[in-house]
């Protein structure tokens, strides 16, 4: 019996970390597509920015820095842009991860949404700054090209973000409610 339960149990995580690649593929997938109605004043959602809040939010601060790194590789990776993502995604995973969100933020559309709305902010602001420091311009250059995109990215990505993060989230919960019944 033990035998068959261990068996189970690796199956599990075997199929949870199936899903979540598959998460990250299907995130980064979006990233690159041009779909109708999804943009809003030629801006679409960043959808690696949801994938690193979705996880981050119920996990450490680790594994939230973690998550962002990667994430950031992999959008630096498709964009083989200057500077990098790397910095504002992994600052977007260690703030999320460290909320406590069970004393001010519930698990609804509107939590989530106000979420991904501040992270994205903070990372576009991450990448203005870094921007303009290494094309030696000053804020006030690039500040009113960062109010535009900032506010339109911010918007598009918190609206799709429960989207993501709801099919995301019931996985996760799912696979933590078999995990308890399958030990016990």
């Amino acid at each position: 019996m033990p035998n068959k339960i261990q068996t189970s149990l690796e199956m599990l995580k075997i199929l949870n970390i199936l899903f979540v690649f598959a998460s990250v593929a299907i995130c980064t997938i979006l990233m690159l597509l041009r779909i109708p109605g999804m943009e809003l004043l030629e801006a679409n959602p960043n959808w690696l920015l949801i994938w690193v809040v979705a996880w981050s939010i119920k996990r450490n601060v680790w594994q939230g820095a973690i998550a962002g790194l990667i994430m950031g590789w992999i959008y630096d990776g498709m964009t083989i842009s200057s500077p990098s993502h790397v910095l504002s995604l992994v600052l977007v995973g260690v703030f999320t991860s460290s909320l406590q969100k069970q004393k001010y933020i519930g698990e609804d559309f509107i939590s989530v949404a106000f979420i991904v709305f501040f992270m994205t902010v903070l990372a576009e602001t991450v990448f203005a700054v870094q921007y303009a420091r290494q094309h030696f311009l000053l804020m006030s250059e690039v500040w009113q090209q960062y109010q535009e995109i900032v506010i339109t990215s911010a918007i598009i990505t918190s609206l799709w973000s429960p989207a993501f993060y709801y099919p995301f989230n019931f996985w996760q919960e799912r696979v933590k409610q078999l995990e308890k019944r399958v030990k016990s």
